[in-house]
């Protein structure tokens, strides 16, 4: 299936969704991110939900990070094409860009070489790892940046569409797991 039909489908899938039900099955999703063998790194980035877009909460995964005392980064948008990276600490101020983003408003920037695992925010992905995000390109680039090994972990409200052949671009950078309320998909072997 074609991307652009993809976002148009997953779109109105996400906002048939109650705010209950998304908060049930973030909870379902970062309770499942438990068993993946990702806890012994240091330098975790995140998003930070857009609720206006009703993504997945990531305030579950975030208390997990904090729990098991992992150094936290969350993206910034800088311009029309990058995303920077910033460490999150008790004392980081987040303000909502005009895309509703939250993002720090200044801090410690960290490298994306320097990361180790990246949730990764997406509205399909299918069952080879290749994920359908807004479209704008900004995780693909952030994801070329940083080393080979960091870890692709993508959240997603629902279970995988079985392939997008159709329009996937030599910069698309796949998942190496892909974590639903349901299953967790992994691609390293495949």
């Amino acid at each position: 299936m074609l991307k652009q039909q993809l976002r148009l489908d997953h779109k109105q899938k996400r906002n048939s969704l109650s705010p209950s039900q998304i908060d049930s099955k973030s909870l379902l999703i970062a309770n499942r991110l438990l068993s993946i063998p990702i806890w012994s790194h240091q330098l975790y980035h995140i998003f930070l939900t857009i609720t206006e877009n009703k993504e997945i909460q990531t305030n579950y995964i975030l208390s997990i990070l904090q729990g098991k005392d992992k150094n936290i980064v969350v993206p910034k948008v800088e311009g029309k094409n990058l995303l920077r990276n910033y460490l999150l600490t008790d004392g980081t101020v987040l303000k909502k860009n005009t895309l509703n983003i939250p993002e720090p408003v200044e801090g410690i920037e960290i490298p994306s070489e320097q990361i180790d695992v990246v949730f990764v925010p997406l509205l399909a992905f299918d069952k080879k790892g290749n994920r359908v995000g807004y479209g704008k390109g900004y995780y693909d680039r952030f994801l070329s940046a940083c080393r080979p090994k960091t870890l692709k972990i993508g959240l997603s409200l629902f279970e995988a569409e079985k392939e997008i052949i159709t329009d996937l671009n030599d910069t698309d950078i796949p998942l190496d797991y892909c974590v639903t309320p349901e299953k967790t998909y992994s691609f390293s072997d495949t």
